[in-house]
């Protein structure tokens, strides 16, 4: 018998050990339970009736908007090759005077430099010696031509005074347009003003972006002494990505901000590129309303806007960034774990007084288009926003979430 009951109190001491472990095994410790609660509402804020007074939070709904079609670029001011003027010479000389410096504005016509050389003498002496020639085989061959019609000379003496003629008539056209090179009008060139200094003038209007010579300097035929740009017609010179280059045509608005400055100014579409660039970009011209204080190369921001569509939108103080992402907050019940409510209420001595409590979700929507202070939305469609989504006092909301967060954390 004592051997038979021992083995029963054996026995049932196992059992018991047994449901104790499963027992303990299945119940979860209190901080577990908590977190997970925790994690439930991890993305609601809770508000007071002082808190949300404070905040200003205003509700509303999504409305039905028309958005333009806005693509962000970069770019920077360039010059159209019509635009830009090297100022050369066709004969060298040394450079006696020039009252230019780099920014300089000129006018069309502006003397911009003197250039001095002896050969400038020579080459009026050759035009005024073959003047001359000119008007004696000139009047040698009206000679011959009546001596002809009255048969008194030869035919060949005839061709002989027409070849001549037309020699000296020759040498005096290329000598007149050589002058006209080195800006010497031949029409008013006589023996007793010959110079050796000329003159060089600014083609365009504009101002002076290069200066290559000085005093003293000798420069050599075709070496660039000035680069003039004229400002009247720049270009914006847009960047656009490969994959958003078939939405940008021509005679779309442009609407940029150039570096340092806050006035938005306007352009048009004028030209799109065809070529990609090693950096998948594709080149667009735009150009501008007006680009008279335009400075070459500066940098730029730019909205192209590729046209208008009716679109469900929200007010851009409705929308948070966080981490990378959009968010906004919604309206909703109080969590499971609060009074079904939503009061949460509060005894003093003498009397009862009940505080509101305001709760709000943090919900992820996909954003697109902005204009005119509104965001083209995309919202998730297992919930319900009329009248529900925060407006106003959306980061300080934000902030309350992230700050009980940190709180919870500790």
């Amino acid at each position: 018998m004592n051997t038979k009951l021992k083995y029963i109190l054996i026995i049932t001491i196992t059992l018991g050990t047994t449901s104790l472990i499963v027992a303990c095994g299945n119940k979860k410790p209190a901080t577990e339970t908590a977190e997970e609660g925790h994690e439930e509402n991890e993305n609601i804020v809770e508000v007071s009736s002082a808190q949300q007074q404070a905040i200003d939070v205003k509700l509303g709904t999504a409305e039905m908007k028309v958005i333009s079609g806005l693509l962000k670029v970069n770019g920077y001011i360039d010059v159209p090759p019509q635009n830009l003027v090297s100022i050369t010479t066709q004969m060298g000389g040394i450079v006696k005077s020039t009252p230019l410096l780099q920014g300089s504005t000129v006018k069309k016509g502006q003397v911009i430099a003197v250039l001095e050389n002896q050969d400038y003498v020579q080459l009026q002496q050759d035009y005024l010696e073959s003047r001359s020639q000119l008007e004696l085989t000139s009047a040698e061959y009206e000679r011959q031509q009546t001596l002809s019609a009255q048969n008194v000379n030869s035919q060949k003496t005839l061709q002989q005074a027409k070849a001549q003629y037309q020699v000296a008539q020759a040498r005096e056209s290329a000598l007149r347009q050589r002058l006209q090179l080195i800006n010497i009008n031949a029409s008013q060139l006589t023996p007793s003003n010959i110079r050796s200094q000329v003159n060089i003038y600014s083609a365009v209007n504009g101002y002076v972006t290069k200066v290559n010579v000085n005093g003293g300097k000798f420069v050599n035929p075709n070496d660039v002494m000035f680069e003039i740009v004229d400002g009247t017609d720049l270009h914006v010179e847009l960047n656009v990505f490969e994959k958003d280059a078939a939405s940008v045509k021509p005679g779309q608005r442009v609407r940029f901000t150039m570096a340092g400055e806050s006035k938005e100014q306007i352009a048009k579409v004028e030209l799109v590129g065809r070529e990609i660039r090693p950096d998948k970009t594709v080149t667009v011209h735009a150009i501008a309303t007006s680009s008279a204080n335009f400075l070459p190369g500066t940098y730029l921001k730019a909205l192209i806007e590729t046209g208008e569509t009716m679109t469900l939108a929200l007010p851009e103080s409705a929308i948070v960034d966080y981490s990378g992402k959009k968010y906004i907050f919604v309206a909703t019940e109080a969590p499971e774990h609060e009074h079904k409510d939503g009061a949460v209420h509060v005894h003093t001595e003498g009397d009862e007084a009940t505080h509101q409590m305001y709760y709000y979700e943090l919900v992820e929507i996909t954003t697109g288009n902005a204009d005119a202070g509104y965001v083209q939305v995309t919202l998730p469609e297992n919930k319900k926003y009329d009248g529900k989504i925060v407006l106003s006092g959306t980061y300080d909301l934000l902030s309350k979430l992230k700050n009980s967060e940190e709180h919870a954390g500790h």
